[in-house]
């Protein structure tokens, strides 16, 4: 209740700022507001063992897949030619409003619809696509651990380490990330929502 109570608020407040990021999208390149894109979530045969009412396509994924919601910051078509691949700080497939957004989080701001429809928490490791979980699942034995924790807007690996552009940055933030799981609660997630406005205003870390 606490994430949806939060999400809610957050909505209410960023609304005015989000009508003005849709219209600058809208008016400086062509394609749609929001990007929607299918993530792998919670992994709840991991927490309780019910297999039964776990779906095929779950089991097969190793978690529960959704669809996330953000602000579109890259041209229309741009995985068309190299398919899923990470998108790094210069990458000329972002637009230049997209850049903005970037660099202060903004895109992420529909995630709080997530967040009020279940899909994912404020706080949590950082949701993947289906095509780079299962790389990341044959390169690192523990990342389907992360699966554990319902995925999250901010979390303790993106407070602590940059972008991710390359295995051993995952490696690195997946232990964040099982750290993270040992000791959610609460408190801990309000330290974390704490650190993460220092994190968006200096531009440390990384989603």
């Amino acid at each position: 209740m606490l994430n949806v109570f939060i999400a809610s608020t957050a909505l209410v407040l960023a609304s005015p700022v989000m009508l003005i990021v849709a219209g600058l999208i809208k008016l400086t390149s062509r394609g749609p507001i929001f990007y929607s894109q299918a993530r792998v979530g919670i992994n709840r045969r991991l927490l309780d063992g019910d297999q039964a009412s776990y779906d095929r396509r779950a089991r097969n994924l190793g978690g529960r897949p959704f669809l996330i919601y953000k602000f579109r910051t890259m041209q229309l078509g741009a995985e068309k030619s190299n398919g899923a691949v990470w998108a790094t700080p210069s990458d000329s497939r972002v637009t230049a409003v997209g850049r903005i957004l970037r660099k202060y989080r903004i895109d992420e701001f529909p995630q709080l619809i997530n967040v009020i429809r279940g899909d994912m928490n404020i706080v949590g490791p950082r949701p993947e696509r289906p095509s780079i979980f299962s790389r990341l699942c044959n390169d690192i034995a523990d990342y389907p651990l992360r699966q554990n924790a319902k995925p999250g807007i901010t979390g303790w690996a993106q407070v602590n380490h940059g972008y991710d552009e390359s295995v051993d940055d995952v490696r690195t933030k997946v232990r964040y990330d099982l750290e993270y799981i040992q000791r959610q609660g609460v408190a801990e997630d309000l330290k974390i929502m704490a650190k993460t406005l220092p994190v968006i205003l200096f531009r440390r870390g990384g989603w």
